[in-house]
């Protein structure tokens, strides 16, 4: 099994909306990524306490695959590309890990 962890830092403002805006369409966005993505086995995606610190990340995916090709088929599914060309311009920063486990 694969984990695939991906944290997003955000801009205040950003596309016309506040970082809390940003932050619920991108998780009504995420909602349908275990429905449309068949390699992709488990999704949570997890959101900063707003009581913990500033510096945090303030949202992050953790997804779970059977392998590295279903990582890499997720890579390039449409639907993972549309989340992902909505979020950039968002983002100041994005930290990714993934490993065997």
């Amino acid at each position: 099994m694969i984990k695939h962890i991906v944290m997003f830092k955000l801009k205040e403002n950003a596309e016309g909306k506040t970082k809390q805006e940003n932050i619920a369409e991108a998780k009504k966005r995420l909602s349908v990524f275990e429905a449309e993505i068949p390699t992709l086995k488990k999704l949570v995606v997890a959101i900063n306490d707003e009581k913990a610190a500033d510096s945090n990340y303030e949202l992050a995916l953790i997804c779970d695959f059977d392998d590295i090709e279903g990582l890499n088929a997720y890579q390039i599914h449409p639907t993972h590309k549309a989340f992902g060309a909505f979020i950039t311009p968002l983002r100041e920063s994005r930290a990714c890990i993934d490993y065997e486990f």
